[in-house]
């Protein structure tokens, strides 16, 4: 479906790298609590990791719902890439603590999700 969909394991991985780095050790029998600690660039991994599970909760639906629809192929995956360069340069601007341009970013990933739904709308319509 989309790369936007794989980002989270991506992250999860990168995740790891910052527990070991700040604790020694990653803690599997805990290891939800020992992500709780991180601290700095670590916890903003583990939170953009969280916030791309919610993101593909909303995008993966939106572009099933545009599909089955019958939306116009081409507009669907232009809005599509819009969603997921989103939110590549979200994730991106969230790691490196860009708060201000992240905050900016976000908006546009749920716009192209609502623009799937219209397509969707339009087709079925």
């Amino acid at each position: 479906m989309s790369i936007l969909l794989l980002l989270p394991y991506v992250l999860a991985g990168l995740g790891s790298y910052y527990r070991i780095r700040q604790f020694g050790v990653q803690d599997n029998h805990h290891s939800r609590a020992q992500a709780a600690g991180l601290e700095g660039i670590g916890a903003r991994v583990r939170a953009a990791q969280q916030n791309g599970w919610e993101a593909g909760a909303v995008f993966a639906p939106a572009v099933i719902v545009a599909h089955v629809a019958g939306a116009d192929p081409g507009a669907s995956a232009r809005a599509a890439l819009v969603v997921t360069g989103a939110r590549l340069l979200y994730t991106a601007c969230y790691v490196a603590d860009l708060a201000i341009l992240r905050s900016l970013i976000f908006a546009v990933g749920p716009s192209g999700c609502v623009w799937l739904f219209v397509l969707a709308a339009r087709a079925a319509g």
